[in-house]
This record gives structure tokens, sequence and C-alpha cells, in this order.
């Protein structure tokens, strides 16, 4: 029987690979963003580059302007205080360094609220004392004048004192004191003092009281009207000069 040398041969048999077939790993793709989203609105173009934002801006400009108001405000006090000290630059330190013209009373001026008023008015405006007075003198020729009482005593002669003085006593003996003022007032001038003078003269010789006598009681009526006097009637009262005027009246109207 015929053998196959090939069948017979020493060597050892090769071993087959029996390595499985690997497979490359897949890696599942990624996908990559074209854009990525953001809150941040895009930069405006007009936005200088020292800001970030327009609300950093619009912070910046308000923190300018207050501090320019501000500067503003204190400029204008400046010169308001430069108006004001050279506005005032005249006046005295208090209303009561201002002086009183010399035609004022000093005393009486203690007591005065207009002359109180119209210094304060004067500190209060910055006026000076040259202001101060001028308003004093406008006020005093805008008065009414009184009398030149000089004038007046010449127009009565040398003896002008002493018929003024006799004028005074003779009003102050006979006029009640309520109708002095009045007197005051006549005796002014120098036509005063001679009418009083004329009652005076009057009075000395008997014709002033003779006249008002005669007036006096002249008709019945007027007796009658008298005769309703307490000087008349009542005992407590009664004048012994003024019931014999009665008496005398009524003589003469029917004998």
């Amino acid at each position: 029987m015929n053998v196959s040398l090939l069948g017979q041969g020493t060597a050892e048999p090769t071993a087959q690979s029996t390595t499985e077939p690997t497979t490359a790993p897949t890696t599942e793709p990624t996908s990559t963003p074209s854009a990525v989203a953001t809150d941040t609105p895009a930069r405006p173009e007009w936005l200088p580059e020292k800001y970030k934002s327009p609300e950093e801006l619009a912070k910046a400009y308000k923190e300018l302007e207050s501090k320019l108001g501000t500067k503003e405000e204190d400029y204008r006090k400046k010169i308001v205080d430069e108006l004001q000290a050279e506005a005032f630059k005249d006046r005295p330190a208090s209303s009561g360094e201002y002086e009183l013209p010399e035609f004022v009373n000093a005393e009486e001026s203690l007591s005065s609220d207009l002359l109180k008023w119209w210094a304060d008015h004067s500190f209060e405006n910055g006026y000076s004392q040259d202001e101060f007075a001028k308003g004093i003198e406008i006020y005093k020729n805008s008065m009414p004048k009184g009398p030149d009482l000089d004038a007046e005593r010449v127009k009565l002669g040398d003896g002008a004192n002493q018929r003024i003085d006799a004028a005074s006593m003779f009003a102050m003996k006979f006029f009640p004191e309520k109708t002095l003022p009045a007197i005051e007032r006549l005796c002014e001038s120098a036509e005063g003092i001679m009418a009083l003078e004329v009652i005076m003269e009057s009075m000395k010789d008997g014709s002033f009281a003779s006249q008002a006598n005669s007036s006096e009681g002249s008709s019945e009526a007027d007796l009658r009207e008298m005769m309703r006097d307490e000087r008349y009637w009542n005992a407590s009262k009664r004048d012994a000069d003024f019931v014999k005027k009665v008496d005398a009246g009524f003589k003469k109207i029917y004998g």
C-alpha cells in the first residue's frame, strides 16, 4: 500500500491562527454649535471705549452733573456774598450805632418807636450814616412847620417877654384847665397875645363884666331860666350876686 510521504513527516504541524478579527471602535460624532447664545447685547458703536455699557456712561454723566451743579451753587453763593459785602460796607456794626442829627433830641429819641424802626430798616438795607441822617432830615422837612416864635416875639416889641408872661398868668387864672391848650395855640402868634390883652384890659375897667351882665337876663324868659339855677333857689348853693342879678333884671323890666 502506497503511503504518501506527505502524511508521514516528523515535522510538527503548523498551528493555524485562531485570532478573531478586531473591528475599529466607533466614536459618536460631537456636534459643534455655530454660535454660543449670550444675554449681553452687542456694544453700541457710539459708546466710548472707556465705558463698558450705556448704563455706566449714564452713571458717569450723573456724577459729573452733580459735581458741576455743586460748583455752580458755590460760585453763585460767592458772588452773592461779594455783592452783599460791597452793599453793606458803609453801614455801622449794628443798628444802634447810627448817629442822630444835631436837631434830634437824644433823650426823646430813646422812646421813639419811629426812630428805632428807621434805624433797624437802615441797617437791614445796608444804609450808610449819611443815608440814615438824610432820611430823618427828609421826614423833618415834610412835617408841618410850627410858628416862628422868635419872629412873633419881635412883633410884640421891646416888652415882649413881659407881655407874654402877663398873658400866661392871666390865662392860668381865669380859664379852665381844659381850655388852656386852645389858649396856648392862640398865643403862638403876636396877634393872639394882643387879643388876650384886650380881654385883660376889659376886665380891669369893668367894661367886659358890664357887657356880660347887660346881655344876661335881658328878657323875662332869661330871668326865669336863671331862677332854675341852683345858685338862685338852693339854699346850700345860693350865690348872693347871682340872686341880685335876677332881682335886678325883673326890676329893670317891671320897674
